[in-house]
This record gives C-alpha cells, structure tokens and sequence, in this order.
C-alpha cells in the first residue's frame, strides 16, 4: 500500500471485561495487546487536477523542487513519482533521505548532498528549517510552503515563504510571506508566469524609454553642435515623452504572459537585484500530497 501511495489504516477488536471497561475509561487507553485483526485499509490523498502539470512548468522554469514529508520512504516516493518530482528509472542514490539521516550529516556532507536531494522522508520540523539554512548557505534563494504551526521556523527562514490559506494556522500566516488562497501549486506556476511577464515588461518598457530619449538627446546635441540650432525645443520633448511614451507604455505593460516566459534561463539575480552564485533552488514542503508546492528561486525575475 506504501508504495502505492496509500495511508494504512488496520482495524482489530478484542473483548473486554466490566472492570477492564472501567479501568480503560480512567486511563483513557485501550490496552493495544491481544486484539483481532480485521483487516486493512488504504486511503488515498488524491491530487489536485494540474499539479503534476504546473511541476513540470516550473522544473522547465529552472525551478528546483524539494519535497519534504513526514511519510515513510515508500510513500514519499510513490508520491513524489505521482507528481513527477522524481521519475520512473531515475538514480535514487542521494535523492532520497530519511530526515533522521540528513541530520545527522555533518555540516560538510549536508552541504555537499542538500542540492541533489529531491525527497526528504521522515522528517521533522528541524529538518526543514536545517535544509532551508543549508540551502541559503550554499547561495540558493529559497521558498518554503507549509501549513502547520510546526513550519512556521522554515517559513520564517526561507527568502518566500508560501503559506496554504486553507488549512494554515494563524502562526504560520504570521511567518509566510504569500497566502495561497486555494492550496493548489498550479495557483504558484501562475504567479510564477505572471511574475516573470511583469519583469519581461519592465524590461521592454525601459528599454523603449531609453531608446526615444536617448535618440532625442543626440540629435539635438548633434544639431546644437553642427548648425547651432536646437531642431526639438522644450515643449516638443515634452510632448514626445507624453504622448510617445505614454502609448508605448500601455502597449508593452498590458502584454500577458506567454508559455515562453516558463522556458527561458533563470537570471543570475535574486528579487532584490543582488548577483546569485548559484541561482538554481527552490524546496517545497509537503505535509499531505495536496499541499505540493514550490516557488521560482528567483521569484519574478525569467
């Protein structure tokens, strides 16, 4: 069933006595020995409808997705094959620690395998927080997304953090930076595309501003220079600013977002403009197979 990604519940009944009934209801435990199973069951946490979709946008993206969880090995990795986190035939050596494990590495070994790391299984609140701290050591610019009052240290440490408005807890909205109102990762693809739209916008914007002035500013320098007259006064340059500048900002500003914007390289800078060393992470926490989520390293920036 783990492997399956399915949760096991077991079902057993034994009998009791009066007095064991009583004493059970002081304790308010049922002794766990001498029962009858009945049987088991699976059940099946289903994904969201794009997720496994908006995962591969983002990995195209040069967005790196880690999922962390506290479910046994076999099923984080049922889960993370479901989501295309890791694939079918791919080389598990490294990509796949238990948390215990991972904490236990000294802080050179941590260093040297958080990047290859894909699926963290097992694991606690610490071991969160200890992978996002390895992660911005190493250079990473990092975004987080949780849910619980446990993920609060790690939403707090990470560069983003992403937190699922549905089922977050008021302590972990206090630590996140976004709320996702619908606890769906396609709702980050899209901000991700959007964000990176906005960007490209910016760019073009600044670029057509830079071309019209600059071009105006040497041909009346040249003007000024060669005949002596100014061929653009005052109030010319300042209609070409208005009204040029003016419809060639609302022309490139209101363009949306293309496909294309998710395959182009990351830029080696982070949200604030400063130069990244080594610009390819982003993790994601997963504490049910529905809150999958990661964020662009490089949060609006193509």
């Amino acid at each position: 069933m783990a492997t399956s990604s399915l949760r096991c519940i077991a079902f057993a009944h034994k009998k009791i006595s009066e007095e064991d009934q009583e004493h059970d209801m002081e304790q308010k435990k049922i002794e766990e020995d001498g029962m009858t199973l009945l049987g088991l069951v699976g059940i099946k946490d289903p994904c969201c409808p794009g997720v496994k979709k908006a995962v591969e946008n983002c990995q195209n993206a040069g967005v790196n997705i880690k999922m962390i969880t506290g479910d046994n090995v076999f099923t984080a990795k049922a889960i993370a094959v479901e989501y295309g986190i890791l694939r079918i035939g791919q080389d598990m050596s490294g990509a796949m620690v238990e948390g215990i494990e991972f904490r236990n590495y000294t802080l050179k070994e941590r260093m040297e395998k958080v990047d290859k790391i894909c699926v963290m299984a097992r694991s606690s609140p610490f071991d969160k927080l200890l992978m996002v701290e390895c992660l911005k050591q190493k250079g990473h610019v990092v975004a987080v997304t949780g849910d619980g009052t446990n993920d609060a240290p790690a939403l707090k440490e990470a560069d983003v953090g992403l937190l699922m408005g549905i089922q977050g807890t008021e302590v972990a909205k206090e630590s996140s930076d976004v709320v996702i109102l619908d606890d769906n990762f396609a709702s980050v693809a899209r901000v991700l595309r959007w964000g990176r739209c906005v960007y490209n916008n910016i760019q073009k914007f600044i670029q057509f501003q830079l071309t019209v002035n600059v071009v105006a500013l040497v041909i009346n320098f040249v003007a000024a220079v060669s005949a002596g007259e100014v061929p653009l006064t005052a109030v010319q340059l300042l209609w070409v600013n208005l009204i040029m500048d003016t419809l060639g900002a609302l022309a490139l500003v209101t363009e949306k977002p293309t496909e294309e914007l998710m395959t182009k390289p990351v830029a080696p800078f982070d949200i604030c403009g400063h130069h990244k060393a080594n610009p390819k992470t982003s993790i994601s926490s997963l504490s049910s197979p529905r809150s999958v989520a990661g964020f662009p390293q490089h949060g609006l920036h193509p």
